[in-house]
């Protein structure tokens, strides 16, 4: 989510939510590093437990409550919704004077990368090493943001390895091609006296290739079990543009340039 109304010599403004709640140790990894880089005004806007796979659900029957929370130089509020109010409420103006300039989700825990499980097992301070190696994309965004540059429509998704401190470069690539069957399965149940209950099951499949050769146009998990930092560009609704994809080819090997992590 990005804002064209930053001009030359504002402190870019960035929400930070998240759907494991903002108790989270990687949300709260992401918080202490953009704020301790003193560039950015930092709002956090994330629901008040954890909500995965509810992300796009929203609440529309019932009130929200909403409780500051103390985070070291953010503004932060947790809120009794999904994780889609917190984004809709967070750049609203309802909640916070502005707004943001960039809403950056995560960093998420787990060791999934879409519908494709990428086994490793991470630390907490694993959280705050992938924080910092976001930080060249967030500010070559900001960058592109302020020369009204930055494509329309168009989400960026960054994937890191477990062993991020050895990871070997950023590599944009595409979105997988994964589907999802659901189906229900009968299953019996002592506790609810014998009574047979359905069960739903979900199983999913790729078309993706895994051969070594096509590393460039690999989906996200294949590379980042290579250590590679992937970026995706999405769409809201569908697979992001060509335009927006052949942009982020040219773009991504010169942001990386231009802003290392090292540096910030």
């Amino acid at each position: 989510m990005e804002n064209n109304n930053l001009v030359a010599g504002d402190r870019p403004t960035l929400m930070v939510t998240n759907d494991d709640g903002i108790d989270a140790p990687g949300l709260r990894a992401l918080v202490n590093v953009l704020v301790s880089t003193k560039r950015f005004n930092v709002l956090v806007c994330a629901p008040d437990s954890e909500k995965s796979a509810v992300s796009h659900s929203i609440t529309w029957r019932n009130a929200l409550s909403v409780k500051p929370v103390d985070i070291s130089g953010a503004t932060a509020f947790a809120v009794s919704g999904t994780p889609a109010d917190c984004t809709s409420l967070g750049i609203s103006k309802a909640l916070f004077p502005s707004v943001p300039d960039l809403v950056i989700s995560g960093v998420n825990m787990g060791d999934n990368c879409g519908y494709h499980m990428v086994r490793g097992k991470s630390h907490v301070n694993d959280f705050t090493l992938a924080a910092r190696a976001c930080l060249p994309i967030i500010s070559g965004i900001l960058a592109e943001i302020k020369m009204k540059h930055y494509p329309q429509n168009c989400f960026l998704n960054i994937d890191v390895p477990t062993n991020v401190v050895n990871h070997k470069g950023y590599h944009l690539t595409r979105q997988g091609k994964s589907f999802i069957k659901m189906g229900w399965r009968q299953v019996t149940s002592e506790r609810e006296g014998g009574n047979i209950l359905s069960t739903m099951t979900m199983e999913t499949n790729s078309t993706e290739s895994t051969d070594a050769s096509a590393l460039r146009n690999a989906p996200p998990d294949h590379l980042l079990l290579k250590r590679r930092i992937t970026v995706t560009p999405l769409g809201g609704l569908s697979p992001a543009e060509p335009d927006a994809v052949s942009f982020f080819q040219n773009w991504l090997p010169s942001v990386v340039d231009h802003y290392p992590s090292s540096a910030l």
